[in-house]
């Protein structure tokens, strides 16, 4: 007998309306049938032929939108699959709620087929939450409570297990809720760090990715100059919080910790905004070199908390630059010089990295979002492409864990598909989620994947090197038909090896193309150190 309210499924729907969450995407199994069966007409399924790509391309849709997505998986298997992506979107700090499939409750004492052992604790740690109702009609609770924590700073993905024999019981229902505003910082931090901005001599600025998942880059480029503050990209940082092509940009630190207070020992004030302080990916030994006075922003207590040294102003970042930038005034001391980007790549066959990169940004529609995961070429892309973005047109992956960058670039180009995407792939990464390229087919995504071809995984090479390793197996890759591959799955494709080809596909793509592409770019196997 149903309750007045209905089947969990009617109200658990009525929930998702409510909340916007009608985009959903999924892999389907057996124990997603209850959840899908009678879909309704306004809600949008997207469907991903594997698991992990189904979670890298509702990342990218959800970042794009800086609105919350949900994921629909299937049991154990299903979030198995997923959960580097999973792993990516949490580092990412996505506002994800991850469903699942559960067997039914009257079998699950029996250990069943496709029953999920312990399924809340399966994700963890890489979920704010997670959680399997002790009962079926507190499965709408759930989703609200998921999504609350969710979208509530700082973000990231929450997990719930559903029986399937839920679905179909009654019901109680729950009242959306508006989701939670960020918090602003106190007072007299805020008070504190613009004191120090007006008493330095020469500060610096630290941009990480919040600062752009927070819709603030025109603000702290405001701030920037009237502080007379060079800019620096946090390392790793997956966003563009400050236009590359900016007089005070003053570059990228790198994820070692020697280098990086190298850089930063010739100011005398350094703030970070909206990334660790700091993220480090290789060890040399300890800096002897001592960092500047530090501030660090941040909404999140835990990256506040591992900090080393510096005062902690804890709020959003929407909030913190602004009631810092209202504070701070035009600032008489000398403007720092700027980047010093390298001369122009020569064309050569086969092409450079550099080559591609810098050809590909001066044929780049001002509008186009760019999504990146060519880790062996990240110095290449610096140099030579710079991100002119001021709202939410660059994005990558904060985990290091491949498969993000072309799942993503679908999610992406659907988001908002007035505009292009581009992803920029390496040949390894691409292999880790091809499956996106069906979905992007099938969704007709305005998204052109580039895949940068050097035959091999040349950051494992590169860096093993560097650590003293030698003869590396698993390392060459090489033989992939790019093209071939896209095309079985309905994407056209072309091969281009050639600075001519490169051009010229270029200036097919950015000229009213619609719908997904692929263009197999063969490029020198010669590599550059990373850091």
């Amino acid at each position: 007998m149903r309750s007045e309210g209905g089947t969990v499924r009617d109200i658990t729907r009525g929930l998702m309306r409510e909340l916007g969450l009608t985009a959903v995407f999924g892999n389907p199994g057996t124990t997603e049938v209850p959840f899908l069966t009678d879909w309704p007409d306004d809600f949008r399924y997207v469907l991903g032929l594997q698991e992990s790509a189904v979670v890298a391309m509702a990342d990218g849709y959800a970042q794009a939108r800086r609105e919350p997505v949900l994921v629909n998986l299937h049991s154990a298997g299903g979030v198995g699959h997923a959960l580097g992506a999973i792993f990516t979107a949490y580092r990412n700090r996505t506002p994800m709620i991850v469903t699942a499939g559960q067997q039914t409750r009257s079998l699950m004492f029996g250990e069943p087929f496709l029953g999920a052992t312990d399924a809340a604790n399966f994700p963890r740690p890489y979920v704010k939450w997670s959680y399997e109702p002790a009962r079926a009609a507190d499965v709408p609770a759930a989703l609200l409570r998921a999504y609350q924590l969710a979208t509530t700073p700082p973000c990231g993905p929450v997990f719930v297990s559903i029986p399937a024999d839920d679905w179909d019981e009654p019901g109680v229902p729950v009242p959306a809720r508006p989701r939670t505003p960020a918090f602003a910082p106190d007072p007299d931090a805020v008070a504190a760090l613009a004191g120090a901005l007006e008493r330095c001599e020469r500060p610096a600025f630290v941009v990480g990715p919040a600062v752009d998942a927070d819709g603030v880059v025109a603000e702290m480029v405001e701030l920037v100059e009237k502080a007379k503050a060079a800019v620096w990209v946090a390392p790793m940082s997956p966003r563009c919080s400050f236009p590359e092509d900016h007089p005070q940009f003053a570059g990228f630190l790198q994820p070692e910790q020697r280098a990086l207070r190298t850089e930063l020992a010739a100011y005398d004030l350094v703030v970070v905004w909206g990334a660790p302080a700091f993220t480090y990916h290789v060890y040399r030994g300890e800096s002897e070199v001592e960092l500047p006075e530090l501030f660090l922003v941040h909404d999140d207590p835990e990256v506040l908390a591992r900090a080393r040294q510096g005062r902690g102003v804890l709020g959003a970042l929407r909030h913190s630059v602004r009631q810092v930038n209202a504070q701070v005034q035009d600032i008489r001391r000398a403007v720092p010089q700027g980047y010093a980007r390298p001369p122009k790549p020569a064309a050569s066959t086969p092409m450079t990295a550099a080559y591609v990169f810098d050809t590909i940004a001066a044929a780049l529609p001002v509008d186009a979002a760019v999504v990146e995961e060519t880790p062996s070429h990240r110095n290449d892309l610096h140099e030579f492409f710079p991100i002119r973005s001021t709202d939410g047109g660059f994005f990558t992956g904060f985990s290091g864990a491949l498969g993000y960058g072309i799942g993503a670039a679908v999610g992406v180009a659907m988001a908002d598909p007035t505009r292009r995407t581009v992803a920029l792939l390496g040949d390894g990464s691409s292999m880790y989620g091809i499956q996106a390229v069906w979905t992007a087919v099938r969704e007709q995504a305005p998204v052109t994947f580039v895949i940068m071809d050097n035959a091999r995984y040349a950051a494992v090479a590169v860096l093993g090197e560097a650590a003293g390793g030698h003869k590396l197996p698993g390392v060459e890759l090489g033989g992939i038909d790019f093209v071939a591959l896209a095309t079985s799955l309905g994407c056209p494709a072309k091969l281009v090896e050639r600075p001519e080809e490169l051009d010229a596909a270029l200036a097919e793509e950015f000229t009213g193309r619609t719908g997904p592409t692929l263009l197999h770019v063969k490029v020198d196997p010669a590599q550059r150190p990373l850091y």
